[in-house]
């Protein structure tokens, strides 16, 4: 199984999710977080498991 973080950037810091998600809820994830405000740069990467 793959495992994806979510990565964007919330009023100019880089962000990254503590957890670790299965690919379509980084996905569902990635959406909520593109209607925030001050929300820009999303973006779903694959990471080895455990991390």
């Amino acid at each position: 199984m793959k495992n994806f973080k979510v990565r964007w950037v919330e009023d100019g810091r880089e962000r990254v999710s503590v957890v670790a998600y299965n690919e379509s809820s980084a996905k569902r994830r990635a959406e909520e977080l593109e209607l925030q405000d001050g929300v820009s740069d999303v973006r779903v990467v694959s990471v080895a498991p455990g991390v």
